[in-house]
């Protein structure tokens, strides 16, 4: 079978998508979603972007690179990372070498622009998995292996079932404790905005700012978002539906580290699912947390489940 190699042409989309769903059948994606977490991606280059087409110009594999053109979070561009947030090769078209020769101009690319390292898929925006899925994907997790790409760490993704859920009568007695020591737990207000935003990108993670912001500008409600306060001052937070809309989508969450051991996380987190409960919805995820972290040690004894585990893997030059 025959095939060429190129870049990213304007009327591909609709070929990606529908090679996408055939290749990554267990992550699908339709057009509404390749336009915003690709096309709309502020560090899209089309560069980056490698296609794969037979004879008839039908896509038959797709790989996509970025290097950061805007930074998350004040000036910091990343300047020795790069990343391959997706990768496939229709069944077909497998083990002719169409994977190596999309990822040798993937390589190209980040090279080109400086780069000393290429991870997958750790990116932030608009990444599709935490990693590469090594159950799941085991071709995947062997061409990268292949590549060059070396195993850095496995966070998970975990899922609970709401239908069996109430706040079980410790944590009730916590937060009457915590209420007692100046603690109070509350839904977010316009007054807390800022304050919640800049804790979320300084002391955590600037995706998470993003995605609060973000959240809230596309309609997220007020009321899907829980903050824990001590003397006026936020000390943490945890929301659901602000990921792309998704009301079971659990996160961001975080407790402010100089507050942490004093189980304002557990309060915080049976609050949110209540709450979830109370708007009728079934079941509560998420993409990524640490197995082994306090994090998922919390989720664990809260009722969550690992439903998949990924590799975040990391190529350098």
């Amino acid at each position: 079978m025959s095939y060429i190699v190129r870049t990213y042409q304007g009327g591909d989309e609709k070929g990606i998508v529908a090679a996408w769903q055939e290749s990554l059948p267990y992550d699908p994606i339709n057009l509404e979603l390749f336009r915003s977490k690709v096309l709309l991606d502020p560090n899209f280059d089309p560069e980056g972007a490698i296609v794969a087409v037979n004879d008839n110009n039908q896509v038959i594999g797709f790989t996509l690179a970025l290097v950061r053109r805007l930074p998350m979070y004040k000036d910091d561009l990343e300047l020795e990372n790069g990343w391959i947030t997706v990768f496939f090769v229709q069944p077909n078209y497998r083990k002719q070498g169409i994977g190596s020769k999309m990822f040798e101009k993937a390589k190209e690319f980040v090279y080109k622009k400086g780069r000393k390292y290429i991870f997958f898929s750790s990116y932030a925006p608009n990444y599709f998995l935490p990693g590469i899925d090594e159950k799941t994907y085991p071709e995947g997790y062997n061409f990268l292996l292949k590549q060059g790409f070396v195993k850095l760490y496995s966070p998970v993704a975990m899922d609970r079932s709401l239908l069996d859920f109430t706040i079980p009568e410790e944590v009730k007695q916590l937060r009457e404790r915590r209420g007692k020591e100046g603690f109070r737990f509350l839904l977010a207000e316009d007054r807390h905005l800022f304050e919640l935003i800049e804790l979320a990108n300084t002391v955590f993670n600037p995706d998470w700012g993003r995605a609060i912001r973000e959240g809230i500008l596309r309609g997220l409600p007020m009321e899907q978002i829980l903050v824990a306060e001590k003397d006026n001052k936020i000390v943490g937070f945890c929301l659901y539906g602000a990921y792309e809309g998704i009301r079971e989508r659990f996160g961001p969450f975080g407790v402010d580290p100089s507050m942490q051991g004093l189980g304002l996380g557990k309060i915080l987190l049976n609050q949110c699912l209540f709450e979830m409960r109370c708007k009728g919805l079934h079941n509560v995820w998420f993409l990524w947390t640490g197995e082994e972290s306090a994090a998922g040690h919390l989720y664990k004894k809260t009722g969550f489940k690992v439903t998949r585990k990924f590799h975040v893997m990391r190529f350098s030059f």
